[in-house]
């Protein structure tokens, strides 16, 4: 089996939950796929990163992963930890939903991004609300935004929210792929 196959069965044992749950978007679902209660596995993150550094690694220049805190940092640090472990040179970084009102006032922690390009990463998209979010304050710090790549797409508005923004759209698991249908 492959590294994403055996993500994939983790995801589906582990982190799809199947009930009535409200999404992001105010949409209501007949399933949630809870990516935070594998990405942070010690079985699975090791998965996560190599899965989503192989997603990535033929964007060239790259020199930075990450997004908005909190449902991507577990992302970053994988992929950070696999490229390191790969001999690859690639920092992370976590964008806050605002900017700090005290100490140095940043909105994007981590090396600093300003002349580099990055991808930004998500846990499962929805809207693509959060992605966009982070792109936006990492271009006022100075980087560029290659792509955004989602271990979970949702097959919702999301895609083509991000693709208008100008931005390609990658993801490394569909709903196909964990037997789940389209809401």
């Amino acid at each position: 089996m492959s590294d994403r196959d055996d993500l994939i069965g983790f995801i589906k044992s582990e982190a799809v939950f199947h009930g009535d749950f409200t999404l992001t978007s105010g949409k209501r679902a007949s399933y949630y796929v809870d990516l935070r209660r594998v990405s942070l596995d010690h079985r699975v993150a090791p998965l996560i990163g190599r899965v989503m550094l192989d997603l990535i690694r033929d964007l060239p220049g790259v020199a930075s992963v990450g997004g908005l805190t909190m449902g991507a940092d577990p992302i970053a640090s994988a992929v950070l930890h696999q490229a390191a472990a790969q001999g690859v040179a690639l920092d992370a970084f976590v964008v806050r939903k605002e900017p700090k009102d005290h100490g140095r006032g940043r909105q994007v922690e981590g090396p600093d991004v300003e002349g580099r390009r990055v991808v930004v990463l998500e846990d499962t998209s929805t809207t693509g609300g959060s992605p966009l979010k982070a792109a936006a304050a990492l271009e006022r710090a100075g980087a560029t935004v290659v792509a955004v790549a989602t271990v979970v797409d949702r097959a919702t508005d999301a895609r083509q929210a991000i693709e208008d923004a100008g931005y390609e759209y990658r993801s490394a698991i569909g709903l196909a792929d964990l037997g789940l249908e389209p809401l």
